[in-house]
């Protein structure tokens, strides 16, 4: 089913990452960390259909989506950056795979950290953020999309790893075996993992030969 959503709010949050508040469907319903497909409802663009992360509660009264914009790629996301309170937006049914199972370790690269947005927010509301840890990889600090929510939800257990600058609170690199087996302790537990395609194939390869379960990685088919 489609739906036609106005703008309620959009804001600039990193230097090419905004944040869309739109309306609410009556009983529209999704569970933290899926998605859905976003078009934007102008001439030209009903049909360029794409993927985005509701990075809002399921009971909360508005949708909200966290959106990295790409102006080199020239569509959708080039075209978020142009929206203003008001414009339409039309998105389906929520769909993903990224749902909690319980309690474990995040890994995202980039804009991937989306479906875990919702996640955090739930387990914050529920009073279950102990023993949750997020490990962040971006290339540059500015890059880090929402860094201080993160921080002030996980103190020390928000891990920031950046490839191509060094920074204080920050770590430098990869995400690599290595740095796995560094970080974390006890492979009996859940992952989720999320970010660009080639990342999550090779960590979720990484966390299995360090002892991870199969069934216990959660990511994006």
């Amino acid at each position: 089913m489609s739906y036609t959503l106005k703008l309620n709010e959009i804001k600039q949050i990193t230097h090419d990452v905004y944040q869309l508040q739109t309306e609410k469907p009556t009983g529209y319903s999704f569970h933290p960390g899926q998605a859905t497909e976003l078009a934007l409802n102008k001439e030209g663009w009903k049909d360029e259909k794409r993927p985005f992360t509701f990075t809002s509660l399921p009971e909360d009264p508005f949708l909200e989506f966290t959106i990295k914009s790409y102006p080199s790629h020239e569509g959708v996301t080039e075209q978020i950056a142009k929206l203003k309170k008001g414009d339409e937006v039309l998105i389906d049914d929520a769909w993903g795979a990224i749902q909690y199972h319980g309690k474990g370790v995040f890994i995202a690269g980039g804009a991937g950290v989306t479906p875990f947005i919702s996640i955090f927010k739930m387990l914050a509301k529920e009073d279950k953020l102990s023993g949750h840890t997020l490990i962040f990889a971006n290339k540059t600090s500015k890059d880090v999309i929402l860094e201080s929510f993160f921080r002030d939800l996980l103190g020390e257990n928000f891990i920031s790893i950046l490839a191509e600058e060094k920074k204080s609170n920050h770590r430098h690199g990869m995400i690599d075996q290595a740095f796995l087996k560094g970080e974390i302790h006890n492979f009996d537990q859940e992952f989720y993992v999320c970010g660009p395609d080639k990342m999550v194939e090779d960590i979720s390869a990484q966390l299995e030969e360090l002892g991870a379960k199969p069934d216990g990685i959660t990511f994006e088919q």
